[in-house]
């Protein structure tokens, strides 16, 4: 049986001067009906400090009906951005509706500038944080508590995920979804959305050249071959040779492009694969090691624990789709 997410209800706040590209980010995660995929659907509210008509920060309004008293009961509090006069005088109602989401264990994600309110209800002292690199140092100067980030797209400490400028929120959106949905659920909400899956938090931010100065230098040749040979064990020689490249120069365009490192581009698409096939077949840990190419089952529950948070016997345990048997084959391989 596939997995049936905890996460039910969702609230996203939104306040006058709110960026309307950010807002729209989390109602495209969290607030289509995508039932005809097999996508459990949330209880996804929209809802103000003052409901009634909210202005946005580029001329149009929108009428919000519900005041915060669903968001006190929420899985998930959104935050979307609020306008820079607004950080240093940060809305105690909304403040206080994220102090209570997080003694009680609620999700909080924040997108750009949002970060600013929770910021300001005092839950991210001693956290690591993010926010769109422009600000970053703002939130430095302003809460020194905080451990601010600004070189990633997104950043989950326990329940708070914030998240950079922008388009950064939908990776956030996504990454909480994997954890709620799992890998394949949330692949078929990105192909909706017709983005891609996965860009990994640890991203940089800013890219210098987001696009090749030429088609003929592109890595995507080299990355999709990367992705069909994963169980082959590939290193920046191999490679920087398939691009016609010396490896440092290779190493410099992989980060300029992608925004990490190919070692580390590698690692996350492997752990991607394996959660595909806890997911959706029965295999054992052994083999799905060997088809994503971590050698073994003990470097496969190193690398997914360390990046997932939890063994690949859990994670199979919540998301599998493969049917009855695929628990008894699991313990046996575990």
């Amino acid at each position: 049986m596939c997995m049936i997410s905890a996460m039910k209800t969702i609230a996203c706040v939104v306040q006058p001067g709110f960026a309307p590209f950010e807002f729209g980010l989390a109602c495209e995660a969290f607030g289509l009906d995508r039932s005809d995929d097999g996508i459990p659907s949330f209880d996804f509210r929209v809802v103000a400090p003052d409901p009634g008509v909210v202005p946005s920060n580029i001329g149009f309004s929108i009428n919000v009906e519900h005041d915060l008293a669903f968001a006190d009961d929420a899985d998930l509090v959104v935050i979307t951005p609020i306008p820079r006069e607004q950080w240093a005088s940060v809305d105690t109602r909304v403040a206080d509706v994220v102090r209570r989401a997080v003694a009680r264990g609620a999700w909080v994600l924040t997108v750009c500038s949002g970060s600013f309110v929770v910021a300001a209800a005092g839950v991210l002292d001693g956290r690591r944080a993010t926010t769109h690199w422009r600000y970053a140092d703002t939130m430095a100067r302003m809460y020194p508590e905080i451990d601010v980030d600004p070189n990633v797209l997104y950043v989950q400490d326990g329940r708070i995920i914030t998240s950079a400028g922008t388009a950064a929120g939908l990776d956030a959106c996504l990454h909480l979804l994997r954890l709620e949905l799992g890998a394949e659920m949330t692949n078929t909400i990105a192909r909706r959305m017709v983005v891609p899956p996965q860009r990994d938090g640890g991203q940089a931010q800013f890219i210098a050249k987001p696009l090749p100065e030429s088609t003929s230098l592109s890595l995507t040749p080299v990355t999709d071959w990367m992705l069909e040979n994963l169980t082959l064990d590939l290193s920046v020689d191999q490679l920087a040779a398939r691009a016609h490249m010396s490896p440092r120069t290779f190493a410099r365009r992989f980060k300029a492009d992608y925004g990490t490192t190919p070692a580390a581009w590698l690692g996350r698409q492997r752990i991607i694969h394996a959660q595909r096939l806890l997911e959706q077949t029965d295999l054992a840990l052994d083999a799905i090691a060997a088809d994503c190419g971590f050698g073994s089952a003990a470097v496969l529950r190193q690398n997914f624990a360390r990046t997932l948070g939890l063994t690949p016997t859990a994670y199979r345990a919540r998301f599998t789709c493969a049917g009855p048997a695929s628990a008894g084959q699991e313990a046996l391989a575990s």
